[in-house]
């Protein structure tokens, strides 16, 4: 039965130290409160997976929380490096972390797989790449129907996933707009799962009910943050904060400015902060 709780209390009953989470969006609904949320409670030896880890993931593994990272793509889009995940990897600060890089499609489909309760996912994809000579969880297998040689992974099946999108019913049905991403296979792969939205309405009678991605018995908790994906965007909500990913490069250079970042803007911020984050931002634009 999904519940409506304080972001708070939705990360506290939902997420536990060890276990392996993803927090997924892709160009847009990026869970960024839920991942301060995460942060602010200091939760250790995480497995994060995620398609395309940019800041979220780079503020968590600086604060130590990871113990790996799967992903298919690491980087601060359209800036550059992740400047606390490379310390990490390269320099093993501020503890080292493990890494399983997949393409893509790897790790969609392994998402698909994970919702389908399937042991591993089976597609045609790392040809000619050098991808499986560092990753063992990257393998082949023969068709027995046609001999064709095929890749396989592991299916992802996280402890708990963590979205962002823009409305819940009353009732906890959740609906996702734009860009979806791997947002709905990562829900329905999760043992557990825990939304943020802008806003619940009463029902959503006025649009088409094939846009009701997510139905409320899969999901655990349902968090209202408004402005919870700031810097990234939400389709028909607000817009993307270009300069604070530019910004970010700065901060994370350095292991004292970071720190610094951190404690101002997470760990002595609250989730209740997002929503002036996006009216500062509409305002300047």
């Amino acid at each position: 039965m999904v519940k409506f709780l304080p972001l708070k209390q939705s990360v506290a009953e939902n997420l536990s130290n060890g276990d392996t989470v993803a927090f997924e969006g892709f160009t847009h609904l990026i869970p960024t409160a839920a991942a301060h949320e995460a942060i602010r409670q200091g939760f250790r030896d995480l497995t994060l997976i995620r398609m395309t880890p940019d800041l979220i993931y780079d503020q968590m593994i600086g604060m130590g929380m990871a113990k790996k990272i799967v992903f298919s793509y690491i980087g601060n889009p359209g800036v550059g490096l992740l400047r606390r995940a490379r310390d990490a990897i390269e320099n093993d600060f501020p503890r080292s972390i493990a890494i399983e890089e997949h393409s893509h499609a790897g790790m969609a489909n392994a998402y698909e797989a994970g919702a389908a309760g399937l042991p591993c996912a089976v597609f045609r994809g790392y040809r000619g790449a050098g991808l499986a000579d560092v990753n063992p969880n990257i393998r082949s297998v023969t068709c027995p129907f046609t001999g064709e040689v095929l890749a396989a992974v592991p299916s992802i099946r996280p402890d708990v996933t963590f979205i962002h999108a823009q409305k819940a019913d009353r009732k906890g049905n959740v609906l996702v707009e734009g860009i979806i991403g791997i947002q709905k296979e990562a829900v329905l792969a999760a043992k557990r799962a825990v939304v943020t939205v802008e806003e619940v309405v009463d029902n959503f009678d006025d649009l088409h009910p094939n846009l009701t991605v997510l139905p409320r018995w899969i999901i655990s908790a349902i968090s209202v943050v408004p402005g919870g994906s700031h810097p990234s965007y939400a389709h028909g909500y607000y817009v993307r904060d270009n300069t604070a990913y530019l910004e970010w490069d700065e901060i994370a250079a350095d292991r004292e400015k970071f720190q610094a970042w951190m404690q101002a803007n997470v760990i002595e911020r609250t989730a209740d902060d997002f929503a002036a984050r996006v009216e500062h931002l509409r305002k300047s634009a």
